[in-house]
């Protein structure tokens, strides 16, 4: 079964070539000129968000879409500036992508968040913090802790490293499974995140000084 893509953008040109690009990639692609129908259409396995959009806008609509799901979203835009994009990564967006772009890197990066979202069969613990990635459920001291995508791909990583002095770059490289074009503040915000979600679990993750982090001793 194809795995399913919302994207949407009120430019019908870009989004007329984006669809029938995805479409012909694959996937399958649906697209919406604005974002008053997006939450009450059916939740795909991807969402590709523009920002400036006649009614509301997709930060606004990012916003919606992270208090009940960690569905992978990409922003599409043309702002270019750090605020722009930091805002978009601490509301919880997984990439961000600036018009003019090309249709295949779109393609490429859709298919490394798709990639990285597919469950395995595996269950990594330590301390009262547990996952399990095949229902992508993280649980602390039993109880159901919501993150976003990137939250949990974060604590996983570190978690399948437990004990091990990760650099910032490192982390970069991992979890953003690209050459992400930030500063090492994306992965210090990201963490200060997580570490507030897991209550006092959070203290299991180390801040190492000139270094980065570690989970556990």
């Amino acid at each position: 079964m194809s795995q399913k893509i919302l994207l949407v953008e009120d430019d019908d040109d870009i989004r007329e070539i984006v669809l029938y690009a995805l479409n012909q990639a694959g996937f399958d692609a649906q697209g919406l000129a604005n974002g008053m129908s997006v939450l009450d259409a059916p939740a795909p396995d991807l969402y590709i968000l523009d920002i400036m959009l006649p009614d509301e806008d997709g930060l606004s609509i990012l916003k919606k879409i992270r208090q009940t799901s960690s569905v992978p979203v990409i922003m599409l835009t043309a702002k270019s500036s750090e605020h722009d994009k930091v805002k978009g990564l601490d509301l919880g967006a997984d990439d961000y992508i600036t018009k003019p772009f090309g249709v295949m890197e779109l393609i490429s990066r859709i298919k490394a968040l798709l990639r990285r979202s597919s469950p395995t069969s595996d269950v990594l613990a330590y301390g009262s913090i547990a996952i399990d990635h095949a229902k992508r459920q993280v649980l602390v001291n039993g109880e159901t802790v919501v993150l976003t995508f990137k939250e949990y791909e974060l604590l996983h990583y570190l978690l399948t490293n437990k004990g091990i002095a990760l650099s910032r770059d490192k982390i970069l490289d991992a979890v953003w499974s690209y050459d992400f074009e930030g500063e090492s503040r994306t992965v210090d915000m990201h963490i200060k995140s997580l570490r507030q979600k897991l209550g006092m679990a959070g203290e299991h993750i180390h801040t190492l000084r000139g270094v980065g982090y570690k989970l556990g001793e």
